[in-house]
């Protein structure tokens, strides 16, 4: 089988606050990576500031856009609370 899915991800946060530091993109690139190799895709590209974060992502055709987003969300959400929520 041959494919090729690019799927484009742009994340925002509430309100458009500036949250990330360069320590939490530097994160969130390696979390994000992690988890698509775990689903069988591939993190091509990675880029963010301070108030959102873009993803270019390469997935398999068997693996629905929601599951990749929710995992996506999810696992970094949970990951980065524990580490830099006081």
């Amino acid at each position: 089988c041959v494919f090729k899915n690019f799927i484009h991800l742009v994340f925002v946060t509430k309100y458009r606050r500036n949250v990330f530091t360069n320590e939490m993109l530097h994160d969130m690139k390696e979390i994000f990576s992690e988890t698509c190799q775990q689903m069988d895709g591939e993190l091509i590209e990675f880029g963010g500031e301070d108030d959102h974060v873009h993803l270019l992502i390469s997935s398999p055709p068997k693996t629905a856009l929601s599951n990749i987003v929710g995992k996506l969300k999810g696992k970094s959400s949970y990951i980065l609370r524990n580490k830099y929520w006081d």
